[in-house]
């Protein structure tokens, strides 16, 4: 039997965007839902969009750390800089951490200026940022806490991560599909048809961001950096992990 196109409406989901193509004329339709609209009838495709998500409690953390130091001529600022870099180092590695996960990123010698007295130069500050990466959950509070006594003047961030969270995300993506799938269902049943399969699946680009939690801490004095270490050290919670497609099935 010959279909036939006699106008293009538009279907518009309360849950998604839907196109929805034309089903074979000559059966009475099932009344449809207030909250489904039709468009672009044509080429016998139901389009569907739908994303899930999934929790995943985080496993792994990475801690970023500031060494300071100052003095009234460069040179004993970069000597006293390197010492205490490498104190930091030397408690960093007798706390377990591999010299693989520690990363060191200079900011350089910058001068100190007194506004006062006519921008005049009263010393020098050295900052380098340390990464600690691949640091269990179980750690992460003891060497949050001790690293303030260590050197460390200043806790920058703590992230929180998942190793699990790949195959997190390939759940998400069949939680996704599975209910793209019952969404079309109910299109093409409301519209007197039959669903056939899947020909295109398109999954948006995936949030990487979603891939940790962070939480940041600017305090640079010793009391604030233990207070702001306290609060870093809470329950890192859950990592919401989402997947997102956009489905096409041929209607029968």
């Amino acid at each position: 039997m010959k279909k036939h196109i006699t106008q293009t409406a538009v279907i518009l989901a309360a849950v998604s965007a839907i196109g929805l193509t034309a089903c074979t004329q000559g059966s009475a339709s099932a009344p449809i839902p207030d909250t489904i609209k039709v468009e672009n009838v044509k080429d016998n495709v139901i389009t569907v969009q739908s994303s899930e998500e999934v929790k995943v409690v985080p496993d792994m953390a990475e801690l970023v750390f500031s060494v300071t130091t100052q003095a009234e001529d460069a040179k004993a600022c970069q000597e006293q800089n390197s010492r205490d870099l490498a104190n930091v180092i030397s408690f960093l590695k007798g706390s377990g951490i591999a010299e693989t996960s520690i990363q060191k990123s200079n900011s350089g010698i910058d001068p100190i200026y007194d506004w006062n007295s006519g921008r005049t130069i009263t010393g020098y500050e050295m900052n380098t940022t340390i990464t600690v990466s691949d640091v269990l959950i179980d750690q992460t509070g003891s060497l949050i806490s001790s690293s303030v006594e260590a050197g460390i003047n200043s806790i920058s961030q703590v992230t929180y991560l998942s190793s699990k969270y790949d195959e997190t995300y390939q759940q998400a993506l069949k939680n996704a599909i599975a209910s793209a799938k019952v969404k079309a269902e109910a299109i093409a049943e409301a519209g007197g048809c039959t669903l056939g399969p899947v020909v295109h699946v398109q999954e948006y680009n995936d949030n990487q961001t979603a891939r940790y939690s962070s939480y940041r801490n600017a305090a640079t004095e010793k009391e604030d950096m233990a207070a702001g270490a306290a609060a870093m050290n809470a329950e890192p919670g859950q990592l919401s992990v989402q997947a997102q497609v956009t489905v096409e099935f041929e209607i029968q």
